[in-house]
């Protein structure tokens, strides 16, 4: 890529109304390995969408080949998500997948399972499935409460169609993000969580993949105005090893933050082992 003081400036922002697409760059061990790309439809003030598609890149490409595409569609009920539809299409190693959920009485309904059928993968029973949200909801739900309070607090029981699990986030302060590249810089609030696989276990699953996972994802407005959204996450990979997302572009442009959105002194700049905080990959 570029260097950061060879890019041109930001264009004109979207109104409020208008969806917003980010693109993230993931990587595991300093190599790209994903990219992802995210509509986030937030703004209109009874319903929301997230649309999500992401790749393989590099090296995981070979090994892992393969994309999908994520899609959500709820509304607003007393400031809490309610998922209308939640759908995923995609190819893994080379074999289709599909999941369609609706939630009629506000329960997740499968309308649409593909391969339909596992022998290899523990069913989720149906006590794991109520008073369930989707993954994309469940982020729809963390943007709203930092947007109301500032913070990350937050609880979610998931179901993805062949998995349940419980999540649960908490704030863990703010850190100044450092430059790199065109991925978005400045304060962000640090947000702590923590996932755990309750159903849908591969019948050879170990103890590691049943024990409570641990990640940190920092939110920040990309741009005055925006809704908060992930800048910069990390968390566990089962097959790739440890995962570091980076928000690379806004709606087409570099994510760097705008000088008028930048850190204070009140946050501390992020640093420690890992080059995905300390900005030099």
């Amino acid at each position: 890529m570029l260097a950061v003081t060879a890019l041109p400036v930001l264009g004109p922002r979207p109104a409020l109304s208008e969806p917003l697409r980010a693109v993230y760059g993931v990587q595991a061990a300093g190599l790209q390995v994903m990219r992802l790309e995210v509509v986030f439809d937030l703004a209109a003030p009874g319903r929301y969408s997230i649309e999500s598609r992401s790749r393989f890149t590099g090296v995981a490409s070979l090994f892992s080949g393969g994309g999908a595409t994520s899609r959500v569609d709820g509304i607003w009920q007393n400031g809490q998500v309610a998922p209308q539809r939640f759908m995923v299409d995609g190819v893994w190693r080379g074999e289709p997948r599909r999941v369609v959920l609706d939630y009629p009485q506000g329960d997740p309904v499968l309308r649409q399972l593909l391969p339909a059928a596992d022998p290899d993968r523990e069913p989720v029973p149906s006590e794991l499935r109520r008073n369930t949200i989707d993954s994309l909801s469940a982020l729809a739900q963390l943007t709203r409460n930092l947007a109301s309070s500032g913070r990350c607090e937050g609880r979610a029981a998931v179901f993805d169609g062949r998995r349940s699990a419980e999540f649960t986030a908490r704030t863990l302060g703010r850190d100044i993000l450092a430059p790199w590249r065109t991925a978005w810089h400045g304060e962000a609030i640090r947000c702590g969580f923590s996932g755990r696989q309750t159903g849908g276990f591969r019948r050879d699953d170990d103890a590691e993949a049943r024990a409570p996972q641990e990640g940190m994802a920092w939110m920040a407005r990309p741009f005055p105005g925006a809704p908060f959204l992930p800048v910069r996450v990390q968390m566990p990979g089962r097959w790739l090893g440890p995962l570091t997302g980076y928000l690379l572009e806004v709606d087409g442009a570099p994510a760097r933050v705008d000088a008028s959105s930048g850190g204070n002194s009140a946050g501390r700049l992020a640093t420690g082992a890992s080059p995905a905080i300390s900005g030099n990959p």
